[in-house]
């Protein structure tokens, strides 16, 4: 697997690894200081409002797994489509899961580090029956 392609797998491990453990600071390590969220219902926002809502869900436990379906590497661009299943369990409240695709545009900085530059997140929640 080239270099770039399992940088980008260690990249998405890493964000899920440090948010299972609620280290903010290491998920904003991982995206570019002008990154742009697309999440349905709202509008586009950057990491300082990913940050300011992340802090407004401290105690809240994160689980869930990423299954990367698509990597394209372009350069210094790259993009990839992934499945995502995410649990979310408030302090002494019920677990919610949402689970659906993202389309993540990365970027590689100056350092060969890539950060995520752009995402269109699409996860929904789960029904339950």
């Amino acid at each position: 697997m080239p270099n770039d392609e399992q940088a980008i797998r260690n990249l998405v491990d890493r964000w899920m690894a440090a948010s299972r453990t609620g280290d903010l600071p290491t998920v904003l390590s991982l995206m570019a200081d002008d990154v742009i969220f697309m999440v349905p219902g709202q509008e586009p926002f950057g990491k300082e409002t990913f940050a300011t809502n992340s802090q407004k869900m401290k105690g809240v436990h994160i689980d869930g797994n990423a299954e990367i379906k698509e990597i394209k590497i372009l350069g210094e661009w790259a993009w990839i489509r992934n499945h995502l299943n995410v649990t979310m369990t408030p302090p002494g409240g019920k677990p919610t899961t949402r689970s659906g695709y993202t389309l993540t545009v990365l970027r590689k900085q100056a350092d060969g580090a890539w950060v995520l530059a752009r995402d269109a997140n699409l996860l929904m929640p789960l029904r339950s029956d």
